[in-house]
């Protein structure tokens, strides 16, 4: 039995694929790399955004209508999300949700012979361990929890995702003890909130990642979003852990609005002031951080005022990546019950933002112009060359490297997005 396995989305949802694939080989099925060689397509559905939304229609479409001959599981946040709409677009695909992973094997054979499995709903399972392929040899992805303690009004993941479960310290360091002896050099920490970590279970964020630096090995540690509300029950040991070395200094922690009164219907139980709070104490202990943001433009409720105070706060922090979105309605999201604004007045304050957004990476990224880096060489670029990340996550480019080593490099050259060095 040959599977194609094709991922939307976040690096949870990969993490998920990745699982799937593993638990598959393990059952003696062979993951193939194209749809044309494949038995069985699973499309591993992201359903967090409108156009991600209509991505994964049109592909569920294509595939249907090239590979008519071939069984369609659908897996992933549409399903728990948008079940209707799923039936119309493909009444004959079987289904896995996304908290049913370990029951992978049972959809795709009851498919295989003609019967249409659905397998959906919550599950306790732990997906720490379990075993997986990974996409990338030198990069090995660990789901530490899964859902979420939130409230945002925008979002409907945490409906597809559920209650929070945080996996044991255990199993997660196991994994990563075994990537780390599989030759994997950076390791990649994801969650809806990774900061939630240990809610449910009396642990923290700051512990598990102490665990993990005890790990011997010459590696980097890349810990994904924390929402600012669950930073704050453990800033000081968060900072702590991350001085570490072996931890990248870059934390993305969105905002997605710099006025209180949007914050406040966003359901996002936090202030603008406890937000700057944050990236002023982890800036004072740790200066070569990184800070990542998340911006929604157009929220319902924004005013002309609303989106002002957003510039302000971005010319204030000055992060050092930051993810412009226009707010769309999703599927059981609170904040669909009302009315979204004009989409040119949306557009106009996207574009304004867009080139703030420009001028102030640029400006951040000037200072790199003759700092000397060790640099993680982790791909090849897509246009020539390779690609590293600095201990702060800044993205290199340089011509010639081996991926998975550490180089020294000078940097030379700059843009918005990206810096360009020389090896020493």
């Amino acid at each position: 039995m040959k599977v194609y396995i094709d991922t939307f989305g976040c690096t949870f949802n990969q993490g998920d694929s990745q699982i799937m694939a593993g638990l598959l080989q393990e059952d003696n099925a062979q993951i193939v790399s194209n749809m044309e060689d494949a038995d069985v397509i699973i499309l591993n559905t992201c359903y967090v955004k409108q156009p991600t939304e209509q991505k994964v229609i049109n592909r569920i479409k294509k595939v249907q209508e090239q590979f008519s001959d071939k069984k369609l599981i659908i897996s992933g946040c549409m399903v728990e999300i948008d079940p209707d709409k799923l039936k119309k677009a493909a009444p004959s695909a079987g289904w896995i949700g996304p908290r049913q992973i370990k029951s992978t094997i049972d959809v795709v054979k009851s498919c295989m012979n003609g019967k249409t499995s659905r397998i959906i709903g919550h599950s306790d399972e732990i997906k720490a361990g379990l075993p997986k392929i990974r996409f990338d040899p030198f990069v090995h992805i660990s789901q530490i929890c899964e859902g979420c303690v939130g409230r945002c009004t925008y979002c409907c993941t945490r409906f597809a995702r559920g209650k929070l479960q945080s996996y044991p310290v255990e199993n997660i360091k196991n994994e990563i003890e075994s990537a780390i002896a599989d030759g994997c050099v950076e390791i990649q920490l994801t969650a809806q909130d990774t900061a939630a970590y240990g809610m449910d279970t009396g642990r923290k964020l700051s512990e598990l990642i102490k665990e993990i630096t005890t790990i011997p090995g010459d590696f980097r540690l890349r810990v994904g979003m924390m929402h600012p509300k669950s930073m704050m029950r453990d800033l000081d040991g968060l900072i702590e852990a991350f001085m570490h070395k072996n931890v990248y200094k870059f934390m993305h922690i969105p905002i997605q609005s710099g006025s209180d009164s949007v914050l406040n219907h966003m359901g996002r139980d936090h202030t603008v002031a406890q937000y700057k709070d944050i990236i002023s104490e982890v800036r004072k202990k740790i200066p070569e951080i990184s800070i990542a943001t998340d911006i929604i433009v157009g929220y319902p409720t924004e005013t002309d005022e609303d989106f002002e105070d957003t510039l302000k706060l971005i010319e204030d922090i000055k992060p050092n990546f930051i993810h412009i979105s226009k707010y769309r309605h999703r599927p059981m999201a609170i904040s669909s019950s009302m009315p979204e604004i004009d989409h040119n007045i949306m557009k106009k304050r996207s574009k304004v933002l867009n080139d703030l957004k420009s001028k102030i990476l640029y400006q951040n990224n000037l200072a790199e112009i003759g700092k000397v880096h060790e640099i993680l060489i982790t791909e090849k670029g897509s246009k020539g060359g390779y690609i590293g990340r600095t201990d702060s996550y800044k993205h290199v480019v340089i011509e010639n490297g081996e991926i998975g080593t550490f180089v020294k490099v000078k940097i030379n050259e700059v843009t918005s997005t990206y810096l360009k060095g020389s090896v020493l």
